[in-house]
């Protein structure tokens, strides 16, 4: 190792971070159509009427599996003449999407939250393929920096009679439709050390004390001190 010329208050200093290998930032929009009985909490009774009723969606990441990458494969690429290897990447990412329908009374259902055994087409999965800097050993992360949905076309709302099938309490959606739109931060990783000089840090100034000066009472400068106007007097 070469020795290197330290300065007075530098040190080599050696840390641990991940060294990004590429970076994109992508745009992904997808429609997504619940089918089946949805259930709704508070429970919806049975023969409720949905007209005027609004509906509106939320969309999160999956929070267990937000992201599975289901496989890389080294592709060759030209790029400004030279033939480059990077990777194709096969990427599913999962969400949860919540309805809520807002009657015109005031009153509002919220979807419960979905599970494999509970409103199921709720739990939304999409996959793409994308082409990075990602040989076999690096990390890939994403993170969505906006995630948002609007529902493109309501249908119509149903709910069963008593006792009927579906499930009693749930939200029957014809012809429902949700737009998606993620904007997403895709970067390769690998943890590294390095090396770099650095300067030593200083503490700051302590502040100044901010005492305030003793406080005096105005004075009366017209009559005090004599000015000489007590001298009239014979």
């Amino acid at each position: 190792m070469q020795e290197k010329k330290l300065c007075e208050g530098q040190e080599l200093i050696c840390i641990n971070v991940d060294k990004v290998y590429d970076w994109i930032v992508k745009e992904m929009s997808f429609d997504v159509t619940p089918i089946g009985a949805i259930a709704f909490t508070p429970t919806v009774p049975a023969g409720t009427s949905f007209a005027g009723a609004i509906v509106t969606c939320e969309v999160t990441p999956d929070p267990t599996t937000p992201v599975v990458i289901l496989g890389r494969e080294n592709r060759v690429f030209c790029i400004d003449g030279e033939n480059v290897v990077l990777q194709q990447l096969n990427i599913r990412k999962n969400f949860v999407v919540r309805l809520i329908v807002t009657l015109p009374n005031g009153l509002v259902f919220t979807s419960v939250l979905p599970t494999a055994a509970v409103n199921p087409t709720l739990l939304i999965s999409r996959c793409e393929q994308i082409t990075l800097c990602a040989p076999e050993g690096t990390d890939v992360s994403i993170t969505f920096t906006d995630i948002d949905c609007f529902v493109c076309s309501p249908g119509t709302l149903s709910t069963p009679p008593t006792g009927g099938t579906p499930t009693s309490g749930t939200i029957t959606f014809t012809g429902l439709t949700i737009a998606v739109t993620t904007c997403q931060s895709i970067q390769s990783t690998f943890p590294v050390t390095v090396e770099f000089l650095a300067d030593f840090c200083e503490p700051r100034e302590e502040l100044p004390t901010a005492c305030p000066a003793p406080l005096r009472p105005k004075q009366c400068h017209a009559i005090f001190p004599d000015d000489g106007h007590g001298n009239c007097c014979h």
